[in-house]
């Protein structure tokens, strides 16, 4: 190849990782032209290639000296054209998440075990969420078999019914046309959509199994540590992921056989095949009960348990066994019980409500329970603390809203969605479709929540005038009387992503009272809902939620052939998956678990001597990734590697959201190399790590952000950030000059907008994008990499706090 392109390793390497959305490597490397030297098109790494020669000046690569180098994983969540399609599975990565937010309590002291009781009710949450998720994705595909077998098999395809008039379309009216006066084989007919879902899932989750959890760990393994984050199971699910994937789709197989079966239980048959299906789904619960089934080993001493495996493929092939006999058998024909306008499979509804409130309620006492037990339950978290709950209830809430979607969707395409309240003619149901009162009460709760939603934002708006009025004296010194309400809007408007609990607790808030009013009215039958406001209300949340449904499809349609689209809504998977398919194995599948043991082989790759260095530079999402990577490094490799976050999330949603993973014990090991921070106040996702800014409305003076000017990497030490190793600790990092007595904090704040010169106009505000461009940046990287030109001082260690305040 004409031209430069460096492909040495020796000396220093900027290892840049890009945050959301699939940045090109064109603009991480900021160079037209990049060029794979590791990796896949998924996930690669890029250096810049020179078309004219090997270029001179100070940005420039030198071989075996310095070079510049870009990991783009963003094919791995955006690059996909069934992206889309992850949309409907975003109610299993919230459960995920709750998982990951589930408080820790920690010892007393260090070296010690956590208290039994903390340990006990771990360890019932941990299981009563693995039943919530089984349950979850039973009610998703009970939602499609209601639609299918219920609206069409049962109702539409009988005699004088919506699918059997002239105006039907053609491919439903054979099946009233072949089976007139039978039921059973047009319900095993139709079970086929639903058990066509599951094999979908099926398939996109062994594929992405194969690819994400089945990556190999390095070798070379992290140093002992209490950091939850640093421990190598986390990011080897290969086992636990495929053994939950087995019992979900058996519960799922169960509950579709089980759908279709019911209706026969008054003869032999039919009782034996709603045993088996039952059986099924009974065995799929009390195996997710047991630790084992989830236990992640460390893939560099532990060995898994081929037993257990064992017994969770069996149990699939059993679900698929009991479905395809039911299958056959209601195909033959089975004899038609009394008749009834809906299927007779109420008693499910029942059960399944009963299971789900019940683990519900169980699992928010025992998430109380750990709040209060946890020691650093002083800091302020979202929501008291009780984010995994709430998150868990969003989720729930997710699955109601896409499977009643599909369920009205259907009643709406094929006939007229009505209920039973509303009586039957003399001529007939004709063209209605009759749905339970639960349904039509569970739709009622979505304007409920739209006004909460109204609530919140009316809410924010009053937030932002109020920071922004309090902010705005403030700025006059630095933007210029003209430009500091402008400034202060800014500031204020990226100070909301720190109200996120607080919308999150009044969504919930809205959603589960409204629940409780309707539960209390629907089992007591104080009302119907027909007519009046309830008849009013559940009215427009079926309308809306077969809007939403259309909506997904066509966004999921359009994004098929739309790039731009892909990468937009990649940025919620970037942030959903990173965590591992801890909990629910069918969620969108975990990067992090080929990203980690790609940065860890590379980092070994890059910095093979004990005198070539590392810079890893992690901007937004990817300061996140680099941090995983660092606690995953053993002391030797620690050594060669320095960090340069910018724009990071890690304190203001990761340290507060995940506290056990990315609190004090996360922070502490990390400071341990060589940190620097570069924050904005008009970035809404970006803040400081150990420097705590009181409020919004803080002083930037006051609050140590006042840059010193060029070089100046100093700032004031506050109590989130302290200086506790001398320069003789550590010694200089990576050959730079050393100045007796001098220190850096790992936080420093970037004006943005940049401050104007007298008389000029304020200049465009960055936001949360371009660190890179900043001068900062570059005094940064000349700094952590001893280039000619960084200021002199000495890098001390900086110790972590004892706590990360939201």
């Amino acid at each position: 190849m004409d031209g430069f392109h460096d492909t040495t390793t020796a000396g220093v390497t900027e290892l840049r990782v890009h945050g959301v959305s699939g940045t090109p490597p064109a603009d991480i490397l900021n160079h037209p032209h990049p060029r794979q030297v590791c990796g896949d098109d998924e996930a690669g790494f890029y250096r810049r290639w020179w078309p004219g020669g090997q270029p001179t000046g100070p940005d420039a690569d030198l071989p075996g000296i310095r070079r510049r180098e870009a990991y783009a994983w963003g094919g791995l969540t955006s690059g996909g054209k069934t992206i889309a399609l992850w949309l409907l599975l975003l109610p299993f990565a919230l459960v995920n998440l709750a998982y990951f937010m589930l408080p820790r309590p920690a010892p007393r002291s260090p070296g010690r075990t956590p208290s039994r009781w903390g340990t006990l009710l771990r360890d019932v949450a941990e299981a009563g969420l693995r039943l919530y998720a089984l349950l979850l994705t039973g009610a998703l595909v009970g939602a499609v078999t209601r639609a299918a077998v219920d609206l069409v098999g049962w109702q539409c395809a009988n005699a004088r019914r919506s699918c059997t008039l002239p105006d039907a379309p053609s491919w439903v009216q054979w099946l009233n046309a072949l089976w007139p006066n039978e039921i059973s084989p047009r319900l095993a007919l139709t079970a086929l959509v639903p058990f066509a879902v599951v094999v979908l899932l099926w398939v996109i989750g062994r594929r992405t199994w194969k690819r994400d959890e089945g990556t190999a760990m390095p070798s070379n393994g992290a140093e002992s540590t209490s950091a939850l984050l640093a421990q190598p199971r986390l990011w080897h699910g290969e086992g636990p992921v495929g053994r939950l994937r087995a019992l979900h789709l058996a519960f799922a197989l169960g509950s579709i056989g089980l759908v279709v079966a019911l209706p026969y239980t008054g003869i032999g048959v039919g009782l034996a095949l709603t045993l088996a299906n039952a059986g099924v789904q009974v065995a799929a619960m009390l195996l997710v009960l047991l630790p084992g089934v989830a236990r992640r080993v460390n893939p560099r001493s532990d060995s898994g348990r081929p037993w257990l495996d064992g017994v969770c493929v069996a149990v699939r092939w059993a679900g698929l066994g009991a479905f395809v006999v039911t299958f056959l058998v209601a195909l033959n024909g089975l004899p038609n019980g009394a008749p009834a306008y809906r299927l007779p499979a109420g008693v499910l509804g029942r059960v399944n409500f009963a299971l789900t409130s019940g683990v519900a309620l169980v699992l928010l006492a025992v998430v109380l329970g750990l709040v209060l037990m946890d020691r650093q339950r002083e800091a302020r978290r979202p929501v008291g603390g009780m984010a995994s709950w709430f998150v868990l209830m969003a989720a729930t809430a997710c699955v109601n809203a896409l499977g009643l979607g599909v369920v009205f969707w259907t009643a709406s395409f094929f006939g007229v969605p009505d209920s039973m309240n509303s009586g039957i003619s003399a001529d007939g149901p004709g063209r209605r479709l009759f749905l339970g009162d639960e349904t039509w009460w569970t739709a009622s709760l979505l304007p409920v929540v739209g006004v909460g939603a109204l609530v919140v934002g009316v809410v924010l708006v009053c937030v932002r005038l109020r920071v922004a009025a309090a902010l705005a004296p403030k700025l006059a010194e630095p933007y210029g009387a003209e430009n500091q309400t402008t400034v202060a809007r800014m500031w204020a408007l990226a100070s909301l992503t720190d109200k996120a609990g607080l919308v999150l607790g009044v969504l919930s808030g809205f959603g589960l009272v409204g629940f409780a009013v309707v539960t209390v009215i629907y089992q007591r039958e104080l009302l119907i809902p027909v007519g009046g406001v309830a008849g009013l209300m559940a009215t427009l949340g079926s309308w809306a939620l077969a809007a939403l449904l259309v909506g997904l499809v066509l966004l999921g349609r359009r994004a098929y052939s739309d790039n731009g689209l892909r990468r937009t809504i990649g940025i919620s998977w970037d942030i959903c998956t990173f965590w591992p398919r801890a909990i629910h194995p069918l969620a969108p599948p975990c990067y992090t678990e080929r990203v980690i043991p790609d940065l860890l082989r590379r980092l070994r790759t890059l910095a093979p001597g004990e005198t070539d260095r590392v810079l890893l530079s992690g901007h937004s999402q990817g300061s996140v990734i680099a941090v995983a990577a660092i606690m995953q490094l053993d002391p030797e490799m620690k050594k060669r590697v320095s960090l340069l976050t910018h724009g990071s999330p890690l304190r203001r949603l990761y340290a507060a959201f995940f506290p056990a993973y990315f609190g004090p014990d996360c922070l502490k090991e990390v400071a341990k190399v060589p940190w620097i921070n570069l924050y904005r106040r008009s970035d809404p996702i970006g803040g400081p790590i150990f420097h705590r800014i009181p409020n919004a409305a803080a002083d930037p003076e006051e609050a140590g952000e006042t840059a010193k000017g060029p070089g100046s990497i100093t700032g004031p030490v506050t109590e989130w950030a302290t200086v506790a190793t001398t320069a003789s600790d550590t010694g200089p990092l990576m050959g730079s000059v050393t100045r007796p007595g001098s220190s850096h904090v790992v936080d420093r704040h970037c004006w943005d907008p940049a401050r104007p010169e007298h008389g000029e106009r304020l200049p465009i505000a960055y936001w949360h994008s371009d660190y890179w461009l900043d001068p900062a940046y570059q005094e940064s990287v000349a700094f952590l990499t001893g280039r000619p030109g960084g200021p002199a001082v000495t890098v001390t260690r900086v110790e972590a706090p004892d706590q990360v305040g939201s």
